[in-house]
């Protein structure tokens, strides 16, 4: 049974989050929808000395194509930029270190992971970047792929909603991207940045110090512009950290404290999301079931994880506690973050299937933006199987969901496993597995299964860390961390399209908006992801699990 403290702790962190995301969706209503901010008077010239410069119109509303090929090509630009810094490093300056630039396969990896939000490290963080790549190849990245995935989410929510607005199209991509940069991401990051600075966060370009410790030995002091990172690391759903063992890192990671502002910090705009749905649809019930879904399955996810944290009393980790460490894994793979606190390898098989259902879902809440994205292409299959068992035609929103609209739904959420599932069988055909050490046990196989995972869920948290730095893990998982990320967008884009254009109806069909469907959806959810994956996890995690207690008797 679960303690009654851990249980306050949860519903606590939960509170806070929930009311901040609350008065932040109405803010970022304000934002989308160009109604006047407190920063206009500020960011109105910057942002319109930005348009010009670039040459765009940022009153011209575009399709679903032409946002999703804006989309696709700014990414394809700022990744090739961040793959030619960590190339060339050891020529550019700020590199008071000395390090040398990246392979080819690590730099392709590296920019693929960053400018997909996902942010997996095959390198050693610290120990291999340069102030000028940590700043411009890798913390650049976290906010323009931030950015991507919030205007997606914009853009799927206009469509949504229909016609509502003056224009008839998804929005204009580059004034979506420049606001949120403006006015949502570099205010938010600056204030939880300047927090962290306070309790102990490093911030600094002055260069590594050799110390000598008390024992007498010396220790090299690795510092550098930390705060600034993990503060949009944790606000952009980003993960990767400044250093290879992410927020395990003391410095990165400080105290309980800070432990806490994280988590919050990773929670926040996702949580937001729902209600900012139910804001631009005018009708803020429906941004409440997909609130109360994503929140469920999170719930039901950490009640998994908390099982053996409960049995086992404080758990394995001594820095920050059992139940913190288990409630940061679930919540940063709920969120598809991947910033852990601690080493995933030390954890119990029960967590680590928890963080996998999580990835493996991705609506849990999910990513920032893709997150609400996914929940929205789980409630279209759940209506359309709901409205074939009552005998009626499907609907949503008012807007009649057709075979193809379900065709586009399933296709997104088939290719999330395939992407997942042909890579992992792969590795052990072509024998990368055994290459790097791995067996064929439940172990290597999780360990694979989750490397995987977490790339095609633009997590980043992995087990295999710099021991996948090989040319075959380096490539596939770049692929992967791509396609899981833009295939899916592209479909739900296309989706949006087809909504924005359908006719709508004030009779109501089947109410989404009440206490009743979130707990359909929620058990449909998690039919489709047992049936999809539960054999695989029944040959990892599970497996692992059985063995541990088959080992103690």
């Amino acid at each position: 049974m679960i303690g009654a403290g851990y249980l306050l702790i949860t519903a606590l962190v939960w509170a806070i989050i929930i009311g901040l995301a609350w008065g932040l969706s109405k803010y970022l209503k304000k934002v989308y929808e160009n109604e006047r901010t407190f920063l206009d008077k500020i960011l109105n010239p910057l942002e319109n000395l930005i348009y010009r410069i670039l040459g765009i119109d940022g009153d011209r509303d575009m399709g679903w194509k032409e946002y999703f090929l804006s989309l696709f090509a700014f990414n394809v630009f700022t990744a090739a930029i961040s793959f030619v810094i960590l190339t060339y490093q050891g020529v550019l300056p700020l590199n008071p270190m000395k390090f040398p630039g990246m392979s080819w396969s690590l730099a392709f990896n590296t920019a693929t992971s960053f400018s997909s939000n996902t942010n997996l490290q095959h390198y050693g963080g610290g120990s291999t970047l340069s102030y000028l790549s940590q700043m411009v190849g890798i913390q650049f990245l976290q906010f323009t792929s931030a950015a991507s995935g919030v205007v997606v989410a914009v853009a799927i929510f206009r469509g949504f909603a229909g016609r509502r607005g003056e224009g008839r199209n998804l929005g204009n991509f580059y004034t979506d991207m420049v606001r949120t940069m403006t006015r949502v991401l570099l205010p938010l990051t600056m204030i939880l940045a300047v927090l962290l600075i306070g309790l102990g966060v490093p911030q600094s370009l002055g260069g590594y110090s050799l110390v000598k410790t008390l024992s007498g030995s010396f220790e090299l002091i690795k510092v550098g512009p930390i705060s600034s990172l993990v503060s949009i690391m944790q606000l952009g759903t980003n993960g990767g950290g400044y250093f290879g063992a992410n927020s395990a890192y003391p410095f990165a990671n400080p105290s309980p404290l800070t432990n806490y502002i994280e988590l919050g910090g990773m929670m926040l705009l996702p949580t937001a999301m729902p209600f900012l749905f139910g804001r631009m649809l005018r009708m803020k019930n429906e941004g409440r079931t997909l609130l109360i879904a994503s929140y469920g399955l999170y719930a039901i996810d950490l009640a998994i994880a908390l099982i053996p944290v409960t049995a086992l009393g404080a758990g394995m980790e001594t820095r920050l506690g059992g139940f913190s460490t288990v409630l940061y894994t679930v919540t940063t793979t709920a969120f598809t973050t991947g910033s852990v606190n601690t080493n995933l390898a030390a954890m119990h098989p029960l967590v680590i299937m928890a963080a996998l259902m999580g990835m493996m879902i991705q609506a849990t809440p999910g990513g920032l933006g893709v997150g609400a994205m996914y929940m929205l292409m789980y409630i279209l299959i759940t209506v359309f199987i709901v409205g074939l068992m009552a005998g009626r035609t499907p609907e949503y929103l008012g807007a009649k969901i057709t075979a193809n609209d379900v065709k586009l739904a399933v296709i997104a959420f088939l290719a999330h496993p395939i992407i997942i599932l042909a890579p992992t069988a792969l590795a052990y055909a072509l024998g990368a597995v055994h290459a790097i050490g791995l067996g064929t046990g439940p172990v290597g196989f999780t360990q694979i299964l989750y490397e995987y995972t977490s790339a095609a869920a633009n997590n980043g948290s992995d087990f295999l860390g710099t021991a996948g730095n090989t040319v075959f893990f380096n490539v596939s998982t770049g692929i992967v961390m791509w396609a899981g990320r833009f295939i899916p967008i592209f479909i739900m884009l296309a989706m949006a399209g087809r909504m924005l254009e359908k006719k709508r109806s004030t009779e109501v069909a089947l109410r989404t908006d009440n206490l009743i469907f979130p707990a359909i959806l929620i058990v449909s959810i998690l039919i489709l992801a047992v049936l999809t994956f539960f054999p695989f996890l029944a040959v990892g995690p599970i497996l692992m699990h059985l063995e541990g207690i088959k080992n103690a008797l």
